[in-house]
């Protein structure tokens, strides 16, 4: 019985390698160029080492390809076709040859093989069958997003197949077997022709694209969910620039289009239209004149031209201002009402804003010394100066002299007739000897000794002074702004009397001094402004024997900042020493001693001017609000400190104080608000 079961066993085996060796016969009975194919339940790796061997291919094959092929081939097939024979068995069974460049064929799952290094195909005819290929497709008229899902149910993506997009270059990438991605490429194609979309523009002669574009949409709105397909919807968008419109979409919806678009430009029976156009920040009345400007060039050319056929009369443009409602009224041909309403759309836009900023900053030191001794003698003899603030000793004495108390005799005739003597004390005149005295600066000492006198005058003089300006303005662009920080101070500029000098006057003018800024910016493209700059610091210096006299320091220039940036338009260093003796001859040159005889006066002066200048732009609300507020905040914290440190001999007294910043709109209390407070008021007095 075991014996039977070893012949039976050794039968099928026999069996078996003798249908492997007719099927190898069969394929290599015909001629070397055609082959048949007969296998029956032949295991699939041997099936690929049979196809390898006829084929002369090097053959890898995955470790996970399993299973048996059952095929039968009842023709002939050359090499080409019995190879895709090949790559057709092994779709069947889910398997797929990845073909390298060096010609060795790597046969793995389906899906696996979409990872491998799957040949890239450029044209049509480079791949068919059932080979592995990678192709990219350019998409011209539809976008790959929307097309991607489409593709993706069309795609063998159980067997290796992939579909992908990339959006920026609008292209799609396909992997699969060739056939089934040649197939997708023609749908893509298909459906990328079927969004050709060109585009038309119609030239208007008499209407305006603005309003032929908004009926011709209305038109053509959809007025319920999906009730008009897409594809018949055309786009229509204006071109205000050369009065034109611009029809895209599918050929016939196109078509349809752009006939109603010729229907409704038609030429209108009542020439010319009005039309009230208010403004956003432009002035209407100075807008008025521009564009007066503009409509006579635009008549002078439409006068001018060969195909002019309406008469002047109907050409008329009028311009008018309306400046209680900051509005145009204007009455024009349609095409000058176009070019009329292109001007004032450039015109009426928000005007940039320079806050300009000056630093005025002066420093003076000056120092003063002066020294002298003076003698008189009872006899006549003097040494006198008068130079600087020395005070001449002879009007010194000569005052003293009139502020001394006298004794005069006076007679009196008494009852008798008897004359009588008596003295009278006569009080002196300290009139003069005060005004001296007044000028007096410094240490001013005097010795009398018998018959001479002496006096020594020293005076030490230092000046310090610091002034800092800084004033600051806000102005448009291209507009003269002016501030000045100062007082009016009057001049006389004539005076008059009459024939016998009766009726006297004199004419006045006030003229201004303080801290002067004039300014002009333009701001160039980019953060350039270009300023014109008059700045002035003046003050009264004092009285001359004819009027007043006045300091003044001025810029006039033109210079070029940045938006931000600190500009210095000027300086004066000015330094002066001057040295005054006045002595004996001879005497007041000997070597200390001489300082007996003689009066020096020396002082020395020097000031430093700087002027800094930094231009803001504000092209907007928000900036503008960012900087008044910084302001604000500088000058309610500087309130806070005198606040602190309160007020002297006024303790209980508070300093007023900015309220805090709040950029809230408050509104007042409505009527029904009102009354409500008011009842709510007297029932809690009630």
């Amino acid at each position: 019985m075991v014996h039977a079961l070893h012949l039976k066993k050794i039968r099928k085996g026999l069996a078996k390698y003798a249908t492997l060796f007719f099927a190898a016969s069969l394929s290599l009975s015909v001629s070397a160029v055609e082959y048949a194919a007969n296998f029956k339940g032949t295991d699939i790796n041997e099936f690929i080492n049979i196809v390898g061997k006829n084929l002369n291919k090097t053959v890898i094959i995955d470790p996970n390809v399993r299973g048996k092929v059952n095929v039968r081939s009842y023709e002939l097939m050359d090499e080409a076709l019995y190879y895709q024979f090949f790559l057709n068995v092994l779709e069947v069974y889910g398997y797929s040859v990845v073909e390298m460049d060096n010609g060795i064929l790597k046969i793995e799952k389906s899906s696996d093989a979409k990872k491998s290094n799957v040949p890239l195909v450029t044209q049509d005819d480079q791949a068919r069958g059932d080979m592995m290929i990678t192709r990219v497709v350019r998409v011209k008229n539809v976008s790959v997003q929307e097309l991607g899902p489409l593709v993706r149910q069309f795609s063998d993506q159980k067997d290796g197949g992939h579909v992908a997009n990339f959006n920026a270059a609008n292209v799609m990438m396909l992997t699969g077997h060739a056939a089934s991605v040649n197939r997708l490429v023609e749908i893509i194609r298909s459906v990328d022709q079927a969004g050709d979309k060109r585009v038309d523009i119609v030239k208007l002669n008499f209407a305006t694209a603005d309003d032929v574009v908004s009926v011709v949409e209305n038109i053509y709105k959809d007025s319920g969910k999906g009730s008009i397909p897409e594809f018949l919807i055309p786009k229509v968008v204006a071109d205000g620039r050369t009065n034109s419109v611009i029809v895209s979409g599918e050929g016939q919806a196109r078509t349809r289009a752009i006939e109603l678009i010729k229907r409704l430009d038609g030429e209108l029976q009542s020439q010319g239209n009005t039309k009230v156009i208010y403004l956003n920040y432009a002035n209407s009345e100075d807008l008025v004149k521009v564009l007066q400007g503009v409509s006579k060039t635009l008549a002078e050319e439409g006068q001018g031209a060969a195909t002019k056929t309406r008469s002047r009369s109907q050409n008329e443009t009028s311009i008018e201002a309306h400046p209680d409602s900051n509005s145009l009224v204007i009455t024009a041909q349609p095409d000058t009402m176009r070019s009329l309403e292109s001007v004032i759309e450039r015109l009426d836009i928000r005007r940039a804003q320079v806050l300009v900023e000056a630093i005025i900053v002066e420093v003076m030191e000056a120092d003063g010394i002066n020294f002298g001794l003076q003698w008189i003698t009872e006899q006549g003899g003097m040494m006198q100066f008068n130079n600087g603030s020395t005070v001449p000793v002879g009007s010194l004495a000569v005052a003293a002299e009139q502020a001394r108390d006298t004794t005069v005799t006076k007679t009196v005739t008494g009852d008798n007739a008897e004359l009588n003597e008596y003295d009278e004390t006569v009080e002196g005149d300290l009139g003069p000897l005060a005004t001296l005295l007044g000028g007096i600066n410094g240490l001013a000492m005097g010795i009398i000794k018998n018959d001479w006198g002496a006096i020594i005058q020293a005076v030490s003089t230092d000046t310090n002074s610091n002034i800092l300006a800084t004033p600051s303005v806000t102005t448009m662009d291209n507009e003269e702004a002016s501030i000045i920080v100062g007082q009016e101070v009057p001049i006389i500029t004539g005076s008059q009397t009459g024939s016998n000098n009766s009726n006297p006057f004199q004419t006045v003018e006030r003229q201004e001094v303080g801290v002067k800024l004039k300014v002009t910016p333009q701001i160039n493209d980019g953060t350039a402004v270009q300023l014109t700059i008059e700045q002035e610091v003046s003050g009264v210096s004092g009285a001359t024997s004819v009027d007043i006299s006045i300091n003044k320091r001025a810029i006039k220039t033109t210079v070029m900042a940045d938006d931000g940036g600190m500009v210095v338009l000027g300086g004066l260093i000015d330094e002066d020493v001057q040295e005054s003796v006045s002595k004996v001859p001879l005497l007041g040159d000997i070597p200390i001693l001489g300082h007996l005889f003689r009066s020096t006066s020396t002082s020395k002066r020097k000031r430093n001017l700087i002027v800094f200048i930094r231009p803001t732009i504000v092209r907007d609300g928000i900036k503008m609000n960012k900087l008044s507020h910084s302001k604000y905040n500088f000058i309610r914290g500087e309130q806070y400190k005198q606040k602190e440190d309160g007020i002297d001999l006024m303790p209980l007294t508070e300093a007023p104080i900015l309220p805090e910043w709040n950029d809230a709109l408050v509104l007042p209390p409505t009527y029904e608000e009102y009354l409500k407070q008011q009842n709510a008021d007297e029932r809690n007095n009630d």
